[in-house]
């Protein structure tokens, strides 16, 4: 009997839900900072802040010929187990996006609705470059935007 409460009490630690094994906000702390589009004109940038009180908060811009051309507000979420991850671009409706898979500098969230796009990844590459892609399909065609990015200081 004392073998069986053990084996019990093995199995619940190692299949058991504990916050250990939950993605947390501070799982993507890399991202937070100031990127600026490689190869784009000034002002065409990303900023993330801090992780604080369960979220990340970012806002991107691209500028063209010295003009705001596109802009997004992000929101990087706990749940009680995972991630989401919520944009709004440019003033069109908001999209949630869920979790795919996340490792040590690179984090994919999914949403399977039929706008483009269904993908957002975000990777921390060794140089410590930021390569920010959207994927998924259009008219049945797989499609991908990348958007690479060198850290920069952030404006005061």
């Amino acid at each position: 009997m004392r073998l069986q409460s053990v084996l019990l009490l093995i199995t619940g630690i190692l299949f058991g839900s504990h916050s250990w094994a939950a993605n947390g906000i501070q799982d993507v702390q890399w991202l937070q900072g100031c990127w600026q589009a490689a190869g784009a004109e000034t002002g065409s940038e990303e900023h993330w802040l801090a992780p604080a009180g369960g979220s990340m908060l970012g806002m991107g811009r691209t500028v063209r010929k010295a003009k705001t051309v596109a802009w997004e507000f992000m929101r990087i979420q706990e749940n009680a187990d995972s991630l989401t991850f919520t944009a709004i671009p440019s003033g069109k409706p908001e999209a949630s996006f869920q979790l795919l898979s996340l490792d040590k500098q690179r984090v994919v969230f999914e949403n399977p609705r039929p706008e483009f796009p269904q993908r957002v990844i975000y990777q921390l590459n060794a140089d410590g470059s930021l390569l920010g892609r959207i994927e998924g399909k259009v008219k049945d065609q797989e499609k991908g935007i990348d958007f690479p990015m060198q850290k920069t200081a952030c404006s005061k």
